[in-house]
């Protein structure tokens, strides 16, 4: 019995560096890219951009980084810029709560959707409670039968 177990430590002992390469070769997940240097739009191409339809967007919770709920898609708009845009009706203490929210713009290069529910990969919550309340200046609201496309996110 002894002379098994030290045949499997040795093993494993000359296959750990092994197992050490292989994982050092697997590609990053997108988890850490707020942190690398890229423009936003990039990062969004990185994370295979899919089309959706505007009306399946709306009333989606928008997650952040500890699955907290910032607030909930209300509509979706294209600006003068060019950019579309979520509207969010967020709330800092109770996103979840359909009372005493305030509408924010949220660029749709920072989030990506999750099953049925949209994650805030590169606006983490703080910036939520500084962005200016959206006051439809210059924005057309997108019908729900038109088609966006959104980066994938998972957890």
């Amino acid at each position: 019995m002894k002379l098994r177990i030290a045949a499997v430590l040795l093993v494993v002992g000359l296959l750990s560096p092994e197992i050490a390469i292989a994982q050092a070769m697997v590609p990053s997940t997108g988890m850490d890219d707020a942190n690398k240097p890229m423009p936003t739009v990039e990062r969004m191409q990185r994370r295979y951009p899919q089309p959706v339809r505007v009306g399946d967007l709306v009333g989606l919770p928008m997650l952040d980084n500890n699955a907290s709920t910032l607030g909930y898609v209300r509509q979706v708009v294209h600006t003068a810029a060019g950019k579309n845009e979520l509207i969010v009706a967020y709330n800092k203490w109770f996103g979840w709560f359909g009372w005493f929210t305030r509408p924010v713009a949220v660029p749709i290069e920072v989030v990506g959707i999750e099953g049925r529910q949209l994650a805030s990969l590169d606006m983490p919550g703080s910036e939520y409670a500084t962005a200016p309340t959206w006051q439809n200046q210059d924005a057309t609201p997108l019908p729900d039968d038109a088609t966006i496309r959104i980066a994938l996110a998972r957890n």
